[in-house]
């Protein structure tokens, strides 16, 4: 038996199916999930949390849409303001190996504190 996902060609369109017959070919997408993925949405579905199958892939691609949109503002916010400082030399890094070797001494001292 075939597990997956179909989102049809409108907007909001999404249904969760378990078939035999394949999805006929009019603007809809199938994913397929591994079994962990199929069981987690049943889980949820079975809770109460949601009605149905497609409001918990809705749900997973409004919040991944949202993760995306952070993550991008934080580069272009953030990062960009950072690396364009650092090239122009208006910032001071410390190369990696500092970083690491400071940290590598303060475990060290904590270990031998702490035996």
């Amino acid at each position: 038996m075939s597990r997956g996902i179909f989102i049809g060609a409108q907007p909001g369109m999404i249904d969760s199916y378990q078939s035999e017959v394949p999805v006929a070919a009019s603007g809809k997408r199938t994913f397929s999930l591994p079994p962990e993925q199929t069981e987690y949405i049943d889980e949820l579905v079975g809770s109460g949390a949601y009605a149905s199958g497609s409001e918990v892939v809705r749900a997973g691609l409004r919040a991944l849409k949202e993760r995306d949109a952070a993550v991008e503002r934080w580069l272009r916010e953030d990062v960009a303001e950072v690396y364009d400082a650092i090239r122009a030399g208006k910032s001071t890094t410390v190369p990696a190996e500092t970083v690491f070797a400071a940290v590598r001494a303060r475990h060290a001292d904590r270990a031998k504190k702490s035996a």
